[in-house]
């Protein structure tokens, strides 16, 4: 087969399917092609879900209902800042309500969002396991502990 490689759809859809062929004999396959997917090609598209549904002879509502079952699927490409910040109860109880609030205000973003530039991703996560040092946040995979918010501003400025 021969893949149109100006089209980017067509060079993403192939490789999503060699990704997912490659995967397909590994028990309970869909979940680590889905991470596979995520990890080459930064999110999960829903092309994508018919591409690995037609490869696993799935419906598409499976597998779509896997990636949006998942927080840690995505489904648009993220930002090139993450911020994850912990909002369970550790971490509630030593502030990271507000520091979610505080970040809400100083971007404009909620939950699950992009910044229309594309330099933040804002994500809440129920547990980062670092209980003891909350609240917890994560800046694109780094764990940090203690975060205020100046603490917060000053760690994604650095990132940024």
């Amino acid at each position: 087969m021969t893949i149109d490689t100006t089209n980017p759809a067509a060079v993403r859809t192939a490789r999503v399917r060699e990704i997912a062929s490659e995967l397909r004999e590994l028990r309970g396959a869909l979940l680590p092609i889905l991470h596979a997917v995520q990890a080459d090609l930064g999110h999960v598209d829903q092309v994508d879900v018919a591409v690995i549904a037609d490869v696993l002879n799935l419906s598409v509502a499976e597998v779509h209902g896997v990636v949006t079952f998942y927080k840690d699927f995505r489904r648009e490409p993220a930002g090139r800042t993450t911020l994850r910040i912990c909002q369970a109860e550790a971490c509630q109880a030593v502030g990271a309500e507000a520091l979610g609030e505080h970040v809400k205000r100083r971007t404009g973003l909620s939950f699950g969002k992009t910044s229309v530039d594309g330099r933040l991703t804002l994500e809440e996560v129920f547990c980062l396991g670092n209980c003891a040092l909350g609240p917890a946040v994560q800046v694109n995979g780094k764990l940090h502990g203690k975060v205020s918010p100046a603490r917060l501003d000053a760690i994604v400025g650095e990132a940024r």
